[in-house]
């Protein structure tokens, strides 16, 4: 009795101590690893000996055996295959010759900075090639960055675990037999991921199968069939063939989201709270086991290894696998700095290092120690400076950039033309294919759909964009879309173009454009090649005064604002703007310069000479089709 009264208190002080680091995380806003980390050292052996996770036995293999199936179940079950679709190419980029750079050069870096033996040095690099969702998904829900960035992110994430698992697997069989071949080696790991996502498949589509034909079952109760079917998939695929469980559990988790079964939502939250739980007592026993002597007995050259596997290797890795994938250098570099590894990284080091020692290997205990001290460092410096760095790339949601455009009209083709140019996203919506034909004609993202609601919106990527903007020839139509799209999607910037006695929307709906003349006068002066496009940098001089003869050009209705570039961010000009000193405004100019001068000074001079601060506007007018943008 008072054996298992021990082995009690030591559950009870992990649930205790992870939940308290949860809250702290929570309320400091940090990713909550760095707290499981600090309070797991704190409790182990080297600080106040509370925990004793060795007493736990072979139970502590079963309780990480069966927690990283919830976890990797989870991850799988929040990925959405459409957003994956988008950034498939880099994901799969990732997965594949991601890994293999990071196995070789982990490899390398570990046996020739930190002396490791060739085999351990590459049993270590297979650990690591992971990131983690344990990791990940707190770090996002912190840091809001862009949703390309964050989906990719995210699917590295969670698929990479399986894999980085499975190979490390495959590395140490090849250590325990040194009588494999390569061929061996290659189909080990090929038939484990094979089994595994064939199970999962299978056992996704099951549950998903039961759950839309069992309405006589209550949603607690489903929740717990969803549980007992994740371990039943586990189980099998574990019983088939060694660690293919993992991959079956991702799997089965992206299978069931899929599947678009109706209590979805309540799965996906009871999940997630146990994936909150198995996380938090997990790393606080894997850290409470940890020495701290074993790290500092690697010496400087084990930081070393860390900081090229964090400094060269990611980077480099990234470079590669996102050649063709259109995002531009600001996510590169965030997607290159953001690798923190997470649970299945420190479980699966922790579980070697028994086993290597078991066999009468040495460098088990070195493993381990290097695995968390690369956990550590990639945790606090990554972890805690992501919300800064995305900041300082403007990358975080707030500061998204690109646009998704209702109406193909030529003022919305002209503004998505300009948004190109900056090198930001754009997609352009409309239901007339003849607008929809145009625009692609001008090589525009053009998305054309018989209804302008909630999926048109979704599927065209409003996901992912730091502006939407509805600039039918309807007014009362694009308050409508605008309106929808700020409810259902939250974007940063939600502008219209609609009437003047039209409020704004509780603050939230931006009207778009000052003008005296409306949207469908400008589409008709496009049309007809009756305008010229220009752009002027406002300066601290002058400002009073060209902030006064812009107005005047703008109240005859002679000139149209269109984008504002303002700390190197691209917005579309709102009706309520007020200019700043070095705001460059681009916009679009009605009738040729000397008849607008001829109208506006009558021959004043000193009207002459302000408005004579404006710039020079090519005298280039712009047909329809739009040639490219005179800047």
């Amino acid at each position: 009795m008072e054996g298992s009264f021990e082995l009690t208190l030591q559950i009870v002080i992990a649930v205790l101590a992870g939940i308290a680091a949860q809250v702290v995380a929570e309320y400091l806003k940090v990713p909550s690893i760095v707290f499981l980390l600090l309070f797991g050292i704190f409790l182990g052996k080297d600080c106040l000996h509370l925990l004793h996770p060795n007493q736990l036995g072979i139970g502590l293999e079963v309780l990480v055996a069966l927690s990283v199936a919830i976890i990797l179940f989870e991850g799988g079950l929040n990925l959405e295959l459409r957003e994956l679709g988008r950034v498939s190419g880099s994901l799969r980029n990732l997965v594949t010759l991601g890994t293999l750079i990071t196995l070789i050069g982990g490899g390398m870096a570990a046996h020739w900075l930190t002396e490791f033996p060739w085999p351990i040095a590459f049993l270590y690099a297979s650990l690591v090639v992971v990131t983690g969702p344990t990791v990940i998904s707190p770090l996002l829900k912190q840091v809001e960055v862009d949703r390309s960035v964050a989906t990719l992110l995210e699917g590295e994430g969670v698929l990479i675990d399986p894999v980085g698992a499975i190979l490390a697997v495959v590395v140490l069989d090849t250590i325990l037999n040194s009588n494999a071949v390569p061929l061996e080696i290659i189909s080990g790991l090929l038939l484990r991921l094979g089994i595994g996502a064939a199970i999962g498949g299978a056992g996704g589509w099951l549950l998903g199968f039961i759950l839309k034909r069992t309405n006589f079952l209550s949603d607690d109760l489903k929740n717990l069939v969803v549980l007992a079917g994740v371990w039943g998939i586990f189980g099998l695929a574990q019983m088939i063939r060694g660690e293919s469980g993992l991959m079956a559990t991702v799997v089965a988790g992206i299978v069931l989201r899929a599947s678009s079964i109706p209590e979805e939502r309540l799965i996906r939250r009871f999940k997630g709270q146990l994936t909150v739980l198995c996380v938090s007592v997990l790393f606080i026993l894997l850290a409470a086991d940890l020495s701290l002597a074993s790290i500092f007995a690697l010496g400087w050259g084990s930081v070393f290894t860390v900081c090229v596997l964090m400094f060269g290797i990611r980077p480099l890795s990234v470079a590669f696998c996102t050649i063709k994938s259109g995002l531009n250098w600001r996510q590169k570099m965030f997607l290159a700095w953001v690798a923190p590894k997470g649970i299945v990284c420190a479980s699966v080091a922790s579980l070697f290092a028994i086993i290597l020692t078991e066999k009468g290997i040495n460098g088990g205990d070195s493993i381990k120690a290097l695995v968390f001290l690369t956990i550590m460092m990639t945790v606090f410096l990554q972890g805690l400076t992501a919300g800064w760095v995305a900041r300082l790339l403007k990358i975080t949601s707030h500061e998204a950039t690109g646009a998704v455009i209702v109406g193909c009209n030529p003022i919305g083709r002209l503004i998505g033309r300009l948004f190109q140019e900056q090198g930001e996203s754009v997609v352009l919506i409309d239901t007339d294919p003849e607008a929809c034909l145009q625009a692609a004609a001008e090589n525009l993202p053009v998305f054309q759909t018989s209804a302008l609601d909630h999926k048109a919106l979704e599927e065209a990527g409003i996901e992912s964009m730091g502006t939407f903007i509805a600039l039918t020839n309807n007014g009362e139509v694009n308050l409508v879309l605008a309106q929808r799209a700020f409810e259902e999607f939250h974007p940063p910037r939600v502008l219209a173009v609609f009437p003047q006695n039209n409020a704004e929307q509780n603050g939230k709906i931006a009207q778009a454009f000052i003008s005296e003349v409306s949207i469908k006068t400008w589409n008709k002066y496009l049309k007809e090649g009756q305008v010229k496009l220009g752009k002027t940098v406002l300066n601290e001089a002058g400002l009073s005064w060209q902030q006064s003869h812009l107005q005047a050009l703008i109240r005859t209705g002679e000139l149209l604002p269109l984008l504002v570039k303002r700390d190197r961010n691209l917005k579309v000009v709102q009706s309520s703007e007020e200019w700043r000193s070095r705001d460059e405004i681009i916009y679009l100019l009605h009738d040729p310069r000397p008849k607008l001068l001829k109208q506006l000074s009558g021959g004043n001079q000193s009207s002459r000479l302000a408005l004579e601060k404006l710039p020079e506007v090519e005298e280039v007018p712009i047909p329809d089709p739009l040639p490219e943008p005179v800047l």
